[in-house]
């Protein structure tokens, strides 16, 4: 569980702020729907989003990577990357977050549910904070993108607590399927509408889009 306050990085020779640098957050950290992207930010509480026009907001309220992929990219980059080096807020272990499902729900620890929406799209800031040349074209390759998700159910959130899969559609719209068609295949954005009310609302526009261009 990984919360951080804004501040600045040095990106091109010019200074910018954000809020991607997270750290292990200690005790309980509230949980809740932020409001709508472009308002609301993080959806943990003490957690800072800078850019609201592309980040934050009710369907991208919290960020979650798997650990285990984290450790694939320590082997291949040959450095340490703790906890939250991701800019996530979730470092998850014994979850497959890749293939997660567009809706699929998570309970956390008594209270919190939380619902996947879509993956994560790499920006340059996450380029700049990494330090990594060629960054976002590598992360785009791998296909190992990390989950967004909504708040169903506001509630603490502990690190350590367990992750329960409470609901799993019968649809196989996954995150890696969904960030093949945000990224380089997009002839797969129409398979997204089959997640239904769940996918992503920009997700969904874009879907319709390609479908209204392909038939003009």
């Amino acid at each position: 569980m990984n919360t951080g306050r804004s501040r600045n990085i040095d990106f091109r020779g010019a200074e910018d702020r954000t809020g991607i640098f997270k750290e292990p957050a200690e005790g309980p950290v509230s949980v809740s729907a932020p409001g709508p992207k472009g308002v609301g930010g993080s959806g943990l509480a003490g957690d800072d989003v800078v850019n609201r026009k592309h980040h934050g907001g009710d369907d991208q309220a919290v960020y979650a990577y798997a650990r285990e992929d984290l450790d694939a990219w320590e082997r291949e980059l040959g450095r340490e990357l703790p906890a939250g080096m991701f800019g996530e807020n979730l470092t998850t272990r014994g979850l497959d977050i890749t293939h997660a499902r567009i809706g699929e729900r998570w309970r956390i620890g008594p209270r919190l549910l939380l619902e996947v929406t879509s993956a994560r799209i790499p920006c340059m800031t996450f380029q700049g904070k990494l330090g990594e040349p060629g960054w976002v074209k590598r992360f785009t390759q791998a296909g190992v993108p990390g989950a967004y998700l909504r708040v169903v159910e506001p509630g603490e959130i502990r690190g350590g607590d367990p992750i329960t899969i409470e609901h799993r559609p019968d649809h196989d719209v996954t995150i890696a399927l969904a960030f093949r068609a945000m990224t380089t295949e997009r002839r797969l954005l129409p398979r997204l509408l089959e997640a239904g009310a769940a996918v992503h609302p920009e997700l969904r526009e874009w879907a319709l889009k390609y479908i209204r261009d392909q038939e003009a």
